[in-house]
């Protein structure tokens, strides 16, 4: 019986530290820092006469694309990061506005065009909003309704003065995206000037390169959107935030 007892207290022991269980895939969950508590905005520039449009509700970060901050109006980190592998959940609430404007683009970064080598333009129900990297906006990593797919480095797509390389790596592979409304994931790494993007578990950029990138800088969350005479005249950022987790890299 005594033998019996000391089994039953080991096999309680191993069972406490794990021992036995496979190991998670991947990063531990302690390797990744909080950057957000689900309670309050807690490490975060709320930015000056926001006047209560970056919010918390439910245990996320909501924002309304209304902020009546007379300046900077997205959300950005107290602290600055270098390498670092950004994880972060996001879902766009709606799309009130109707790009008319939207061109197709090619997955080197080029736009179609037609027979007239005129760019092709079409209608689409649109929200926009996006994660800044180091102190960049132009280091952006998109979050819209473009067909081409959330994940894009605009700022650096669209630079003409940026080699055809550069322009195509930032470029997504594909959409990723979940339906409107959906709950999305990204997971970001930057190392050097390098930056990758998994969006929802598919890699859409690749080690994409960002010449002149700052070493060293906060993220923010990306106001974007206007209203005159109440209705939008640009995609709002109509976005929330949650679950955002950061490992910096050595």
């Amino acid at each position: 019986m005594r033998n019996a007892t000391r089994s039953i207290i080991a096999i309680a022991a191993l069972v406490g530290l794990g021992v036995g269980a496979a190991a998670p895939a991947g990063r531990a969950a302690s390797d990744f820092a909080p950057l957000f508590n689900g309670r309050d905005l807690a490490g975060w520039k709320v930015p000056a006469g926001d006047n209560g449009h970056w919010r918390v509700v439910d245990g996320v970060i909501d924002y309304d694309a209304a902020s009546e901050a007379s300046g900077e109006k997205s959300l950005w980190t107290e602290r600055s990061f270098g390498d670092f592998v950004l994880k972060v959940d996001w879902r766009l609430k709606a799309t009130p506005y109707v790009n008319p404007s939207v061109p197709i683009i090619r997955f080197d970064g080029t736009h179609k065009k037609d027979a007239e080598g005129r760019e092709i333009r079409i209608a689409v129900p649109d929200a926009d909003s996006g994660i800044y990297l180091r102190g960049s906006s132009k280091a952006q990593v998109n979050i819209w309704c473009w067909p081409i797919g959330s994940g894009e480095v605009y700022g650096y797509r669209t630079d003409r003065a940026m080699p055809a390389a550069v322009r195509a790596g930032v470029t997504p592979k594909r959409n990723a995206d979940h339906d409107i409304g959906q709950w999305n994931t990204f997971e970001i790494t930057m190392r050097g000037t390098r930056l990758t993007v998994v969006l929802n578990g598919e890699e859409v950029i690749s080690q994409a390169e960002l010449p002149g990138v700052d070493a060293r800088g906060p993220l923010a969350l990306q106001h974007h959107g206007e209203k005159k005479d109440g209705v939008w005249v640009a995609p709002p950022s109509l976005v929330q935030f949650r679950n955002i987790l950061v490992k910096e890299l050595p």
